[in-house]
C-alpha cells in the first residue's frame, strides 16, 4: 500500500512538474509600447495644440488684467470714491475669473488627455490579450506599472518587440530621453 501511495505521489508530482514547465510567462513595458504607437504621436500633437490654445487664452486674459491694473494705478488718484470702488470690484472680479479659468483649463486638459489616450491604451491592451492567447502565454506582466518587484529575465519572454510588430511600430523606434512617460 505504501509503495502504491509513493508511486501515485511520484506520478502526480512528476505530472505537476512537467505541467509547470509548460507554462509560458512573458513581460512587456506597456508605457514604452503605448508611447511609441503612431496614435500617441497624433494624440500628443492634438494635446499640444489644445494646451497652446488654452495658454494663449489665459495669456490674453492676463494681459488684459495687467493693463487694467496699470490703468488703475495711474488713474486712481483722479477718481471719485464711487469710481474707485467700481474699478476695484472690476479688478477683483477679473482676478477671480483668471483663477477660475486656470483651474478649468487644467481640468479640460486632463479630460482631453484621457479622451485621447484611453482608446490608444485600449488598443494596446487588446493586442496584448490577443498576443498572449495566440502565443500560448499564461501571464504577461507589465513591468512599467511597478507592480512587479522581481522577474527573472532568463525565464521570462520579453514580448515588447512582438507587440510592437503587431501594432506596426518599427522595431528600431525608441523613446526619446526627454519624452515624459505618464
Amino acid at each position: 500500500m505504501k509503495k502504491l501511495t509513493l508511486i501515485l505521489f511520484i506520478a502526480l508530482f512528476g505530472s505537476m512538474t512537467s505541467f509547470a514547465q509548460e507554462l509560458k510567462f512573458g513581460h512587456v513595458n506597456m508605457q514604452e509600447v503605448i508611447f511609441l504607437m503612431d496614435e500617441m504621436d497624433s494624440a500628443q500633437v492634438v494635446l499640444e495644440k489644445f494646451s497652446s490654445e488654452l495658454q494663449e487664452t489665459f495669456m490674453s486674459m492676463q494681459n488684459e488684467f495687467q493693463s487694467k491694473v496699470s490703468n488703475y494705478e495711474q488713474m486712481s488718484a483722479n477718481w471719485t470714491p464711487a469710481v474707485m470702488e467700481a474699478k476695484t470690484q472690476e479688478l477683483e472680479s477679473m482676478q477671480q475669473r483668471l483663477q477660475q479659468f486656470q483651474a478649468s483649463a487644467q481640468q479640460d486638459l486632463q479630460r482631453k488627455q484621457q479622451e485621447l489616450i484611453t482608446p490608444i491604451q485600449t488598443k494596446a491592451f487588446e493586442e496584448v490579450n490577443a498576443l498572449g492567447k495566440s502565443q500560448g502565454f499564461v501571464y504577461i506582466f507589465d513591468i512599467s506599472s511597478g507592480s512587479l518587484c522581481f522577474f527573472d529575465e532568463t525565464k521570462s519572454v520579453d514580448v515588447t518587440e512582438m507587440l510592437k510588430k503587431a501594432l506596426n511600430i518599427p522595431l528600431d523606434k525608441k523613446l526619446q530621453p526627454q519624452q515624459p512617460i505618464r
